[in-house]
């Protein structure tokens, strides 16, 4: 029996994260399936700012950084992302951006590993993840050499020849999940490190790094966080490896004693040696903020719900307009990450159409129109009502307006 939208309204009257979505200022009439790519505004975010602006740095003025406690910002930060990644308090810092943090633990790992060179990734997966490998690989000369292979090839290849594995936990394209553990287990027998970007699943995956096993980590803010665009991104160190890893980026926020202002750089203790410059206070601000938004969230509960509203979407989709889209996600809910993809040769203009509509997801070339479900704010009736005014478009022809081709800077 098909879905209708009073079974929807039932299920958010039911819904134990029902209580998540007043703490979001989202626009009358839109609904917002783009969190996967920028985070919709906490309601307490603005204040929280101006706060910050006008008392801690307007009256305060620089000893904000002792009695405001800016100086503890990437550390406290880090802390509440570990609640959310399965890691402890001192494992995690929020700092600079996940293209840098990618940089900086790939580079000190294949040092550690070191004389092995192999360094694997999953070809297609995102681009910056791809060219901070390939510059790493510029910049040694040879020292290691990057290997980028199909996701089926993956797993097998990691041998005694390699020392990292750096992958995306859920596609940006497909949304399609490793199998943290199973990775993890394999390249721990072969002697090789992982680097995991978490940049598509923390806040909204129920991750597990220390008890899968994971040595690394990165992800972004701004996404699921909710922490505000450009948000400070975040990297994991698993304690173990915290005393073997020299970061490349030798800042002064990274050294043991940065107002000693020694010339000697001398690292840090524990995952702080991974700071580099000066901390973004209105950034970190921000994403503090964002993070209170999953106070009293189970993670679990999360993902159980954002798997839950992309199959409603699916089912609905491919019940209203069968065949008119391929599935470029997989179709089980337990290995998608919180994102539904359609591909269609004109997805563009789609999505511009639906975006019109009240609808907003996002494009991703050549063919992909993703639809995230943040599980924090978006509701059951917000899947069903997407779903028809995705068919809505369709059935009128309404993207076939010449308007809806013509390409932003950002899709």
């Amino acid at each position: 029996m098909d879905v209708t939208r009073q079974d929807c309204a039932e299920l958010d009257a039911a819904d134990p994260l029902g209580f998540a979505r007043e703490r979001f200022s989202l626009p009358a009439g839109v609904i917002y399936l783009d969190g996967n790519s920028l985070g919709a505004l906490p309601r307490a975010t603005p204040q929280r700012l101006a706060e910050v602006v006008a008392r801690e740095w307007g009256h305060d003025l620089i000893r904000s950084w002792n009695t405001a406690g800016w100086i503890d910002l990437p550390a406290r930060v880090g802390a509440r992302i570990a609640n959310l990644i399965g890691a402890d308090a001192d494992e995690v810092v929020a700092a600079d951006s996940t293209s840098v943090n990618l940089f900086k633990l790939a580079s000190a790992a294949v040092r550690r590993n070191a004389p092995r060179r192999v360094v694997l990734a999953e070809a297609g997966d995102f681009p910056t993840d791809l060219y901070m490998l390939q510059g790493l690989e510029a910049q040694l000369g040879g020292a290691i050499e990057f290997r980028p292979l199909p996701r089926q090839d993956l797993i097998e290849a990691i041998g005694p020849e390699v020392a990292l594995v750096v992958l995306t936990q859920v596609n940006y394209r497909t949304g399609e999940v490793w199998d943290m553990a199973a990775v993890d287990r394999r390249a721990r027998e072969a002697g090789a490190l992982t680097l995991w970007d978490l940049s598509h699943s923390a806040g909204v995956l129920d991750v597990r790094l220390n008890a899968d096993g994971a040595d690394l980590a990165v992800g972004c803010g701004y996404k699921y966080l909710n922490g505000g665009p450009g948000a400070p991104a975040f990297l994991f160190v698993a304690k173990r490896l915290q005393g073997d890893l020299q970061t490349p980026l030798s800042g002064w926020m990274g050294h043991a004693a940065p107002f000693a202002f020694a010339d000697r750089y001398e690292p840090a203790a524990g995952v702080r040696r991974m700071l580099c410059g000066t901390p973004t206070i209105l950034g970190l601000a921000a994403l503090e903020e964002g993070l209170k938004s999953f106070d009293g969230v189970s993670m679990a509960e999360a993902r159980a719900k954002a798997a839950r509203l992309g199959d409603l979407f699916l089912e609905r989709v491919e019940a209203r307009l069968p065949g008119v889209f391929s599935l470029g996600c997989p179709r089980a809910g337990a290995r998608r990450g919180g994102q539904v993809s359609l591909r269609h040769p004109h997805g563009y203009p789609i999505m511009q159409a639906l975006i019109e509509r009240g609808v907003v997801g996002d494009f991703r070339a050549p063919d992909v129109l993703r639809f995230g479900f943040a599980p924090l704010y978006v509701r059951h009736v917000d899947a069903f009502d997407a779903a028809e005014r995705l068919a809505e478009v369709m059935e009128s022809g309404a993207w076939r307006e010449p308007r809806y081709a013509e390409v932003a800077a950002v899709t």
